[in-house]
């Protein structure tokens, strides 16, 4: 049962259900359903704001939203048990930055945000139809595959950024360039097999973790959502300048 997406590792399965009402799959998609409206309400308030106000008056709240979502985040890692108050916090304020970080790149692409999430959901459908028709198989090799290209990601987002301190960018990756252009299509084919891992796990915590996990498990796949969304902008930002 491993997964690459670091909200949702294997030990949070193992726990006694010993007179615990049991997580379900229903369960666990009416969460994730909830926590996609409270984005979609987190981001239309921002949306809205840049285009009354400026984006002067957006830049507060989607920063405030980024490290807000990266704090209850890492909270909510290290304490499921608070996921049904923290999940939706996280939603929220994840929400906040989207649509601020949205507006800015609807500003200079016009229509590049719809065609985003059209294909973002498009390929969270996808995913899950051959998923459940087991035209996908998540085998060992296929999740250290994936465990393994996403740390490597991770790694090069860290140099990057660490690098971005001392005025050094990473050469050709952000560009629009043919290199550059791979590599967002490499990072969004990756982490839509997060997605695939995200399934196989729920599906296995089913009956078997607790009635709270459904928040975590929720929370889990908003995180592999929102990376794949932010994924896709960029990619299509890169091939609109060419």
């Amino acid at each position: 049962m491993r997964t690459s997406n670091p909200m949702m590792k294997d030990n949070v399965f193992t726990r006694s259900l010993a007179g615990v009402e049991a997580m379900t799959l229903q369960g666990a998609v009416n969460k994730t359903i909830t926590l996609l409206a409270l984005v979609v309400i987190g981001a239309g308030y921002t949306w809205n704001l840049f285009y009354n106000q400026g984006a002067a008056a957006v830049q507060p709240w989607m920063i405030g939203g980024l490290v807000g979502g990266f704090v209850v985040a890492m909270v909510t890692i290290f304490r499921q048990t608070w996921a049904p108050v923290l999940a939706p916090a996280y939603a929220v304020l994840e929400g906040l930055a989207l649509g601020g970080i949205s507006a800015f790149f609807e500003m200079r692409f016009p229509g590049i945000v719809m065609q985003a999430v059209a294909l973002t959901f498009g390929v969270l459908f996808c995913l899950l139809i051959a998923y459940k028709s087991r035209l996908i198989k998540v085998t060992e090799n296929f999740r250290l595959g994936v465990v393994a290209a996403t740390g490597g990601i991770a790694l090069v987002y860290m140099i990057g950024f660490i690098g971005s301190f001392f005025g050094w960018q990473m050469p050709y990756i952000h560009e629009s360039g043919v290199i550059g252009i791979g590599f967002s299509l490499f990072v969004v084919v990756i982490a839509s097999m997060n997605l695939v891992l995200d399934f196989d796990f729920i599906e296995r915590g089913h009956g078997v973790a607790p009635k709270y996990m459904e928040w975590y498990a929720a929370f889990g796949l908003i995180v592999t959502l929102v990376w794949l969304y932010l994924e896709i902008l960029r990619l299509l930002s890169k091939l609109r300048e060419r």
